[in-house]
């Protein structure tokens, strides 16, 4: 079977948005080729990141490379990922050049060839994200996320994973509640029950996101504790929790402050990320505004997350 690899050249910000773009229309996979990923080091964790080679780097910014199956439509498809790139200026993301180039591949070749961008990465004091192909062994107290990047819906490396995934290491207690708005991949809600909540509710939009969410907990084996189910943010949801997370662009946040604040168990948490610089004082004044105390920004990058607490 033929694919076609379509690249994109883009800045570091929109890598989360423009995978998501690559996904929504039909990639089968994702590899993100992101300069910043050979120097990360990320506050609290070991300097971790492994056997990563520069010559399969860009000399600066990112490269996302998607792969759709070669079909009749394909031409439409690419114009359709243009638009939608340009359209992330709207929401304040500078997507740089967002230069598109397509090449034909085989199918062995890809499916073997993306595996060597991911190794397994330390993101916090415990939590190690590990592809599933990859052997780790953590220390007495670290905890492994067995992700297949093959399905991408984010790999739990980005900058604004790695601060919700911060934040839930400082916040989540045993026992806790805890409901992952915006799941992706479910790495937030895995998380959460490693971190030893005994419920965890994953939210996506997406089918797609949903089940992937549920595939991972399984293989991480917390798929007792972690429950994935379609929703459009916290619409319609009745139940209390001790913690929300929510790992989405600013503008969504704002729209969902209001929500966040009914289902948040008195003295519980909001976990916010996905916020570029720019937005960072108009979501901490939304948060403010419907009666949230900001307990700590967290910044990595040029990106923003609040752990924010109830009275």
């Amino acid at each position: 079977m033929k694919w076609i690899e379509c690249s994109v050249h883009t800045t570091p910000q929109a890598i989360e948005p423009v995978s998501s773009i690559l996904n929504d229309s039909g990639a089968s996979g994702v590899v993100i080729e992101d300069t910043a990923d050979l120097t990360k080091k990320w506050e609290g964790a070991e300097d971790e990141i492994f056997a990563l080679s520069p010559s399969n780097y860009p000399a600066e910014g990112a490269v996302l490379k998607a792969y759709f199956p070669l079909h009749d439509n394909l031409e439409e498809t690419i114009e359709e990922i243009k638009l939608k790139i340009n359209g992330l200026q709207e929401y304040g993301i500078d997507a740089g050049s967002s230069k598109i180039e397509l090449s034909e591949v085989d199918e062995e070749d890809w499916a073997n060839e993306w595996k060597k961008y991911y190794k397994p990465v330390k993101v916090t004091e415990t939590i190690t994200i590990v592809p599933t192909w990859e052997n780790y062994t953590p220390d007495a107290n670290g905890h492994i996320i067995e992700l297949d990047p093959g399905m991408a819906f984010g790999t739990g490396t980005h900058a604004t994973t790695v601060l919700c995934l911060q934040a839930l290491e400082k916040e989540v207690k045993k026992n806790n509640t805890v409901v992952d708005v915006g799941t992706g991949s479910g790495v937030l809600s895995i998380a959460a029950a490693k971190l030893g909540a005994s419920s965890v509710t994953a939210l996506d939009v997406d089918d797609m996101a949903v089940n992937i969410a549920q595939e991972n907990a399984q293989v991480n084996k917390v798929d007792s504790i972690v429950s994935a189910r379609q929703n459009n943010l916290l619409k319609t949801i009745d139940e209390q929790y001790d913690v929300v997370v929510a790992n989405i662009l600013a503008e969504i946040i704002i729209r969902m402050v209001e929500d966040a604040r009914k289902v948040i168990k008195p003295g519980g948490t909001f976990i916010t990320s996905g916020i570029i610089a720019a937005k960072k004082d108009e979501v901490k004044n939304k948060l403010e505004s419907s009666g949230f105390e900001i307990k700590e920004t967290l910044e990595l990058e040029d990106w923003v997350a609040f752990i924010a607490k109830t009275s």
